[in-house]
């Protein structure tokens, strides 16, 4: 079925930002062509995220039109209104994996009733830092005993996860009034 306006195809094996840009204009049945670059300049352009501080301990982020809210706990000063930022990071380990192993039960048709992870951590006291994450997969009853490996393999793939075994290099830099204006 072909109509005119915005038509978003989705490719089954393409990386999802490739499937987040696979879009083109219909006029009258024929494609306009060159718009998926255009997409793809729009899909970077949503990777700067932009952080704001609402009041108190808050200290929210702006991206892709959410606001990712936190706050610090009340022994820290703040009101706990939101999850502090390390909470999120946490988290943000925990969802990932958690939607590798989400899809992997999906393409197999496997009900996800009963399915959790459950995300443990132990601290080094002498660095203040964590010095181990554990990811435990709580397959239901009836999950094929022929995929629990592969569902460990999946969640393994977490994008998250291989930026801390990968990290980026992140860089600090501080600009003053129409310097931060023109200097991005």
């Amino acid at each position: 079925m072909r109509r005119e306006g915005w038509k978003t195809e989705v490719f089954r094996f393409a990386p999802l930002r490739e499937r987040i840009i696979a879009a083109s204009f219909v006029d009258k049945g024929k494609r306009t062509a060159g718009l998926r670059h255009k997409t793809r300049e729009l899909a970077e352009a949503e990777m700067d995220m932009e952080i704001v501080f609402p009041g108190g301990k808050r200290v929210d982020a702006l991206y892709k039109g959410f606001t990712i809210k936190t706050d610090q706990a009340p022994y820290f000063g703040g009101e706990g209104s939101a999850p502090a930022c390390f909470d999120l990071f946490l988290a943000s380990i925990g969802t990932c994996a958690g939607i590798y192993v989400l899809s992997f039960c999906q393409k197999r048709n496997i009900a996800p009733e009963g399915l959790k992870l459950i995300l443990k951590t132990d601290k080094d006291r002498d660095k203040k830092m964590l010095s181990r994450i554990a990811i435990e997969i709580q397959l239901p009853n009836g999950f094929p005993e022929k995929y629990k490996e592969a569902v460990i393999r999946s969640a393994e793939l977490c994008v998250v996860t291989k930026h801390m075994y990968d990290p980026p290099k992140i860089d600090v830099r501080a600009t003053i009034g129409k310097e931060a204006q023109t200097n991005p």
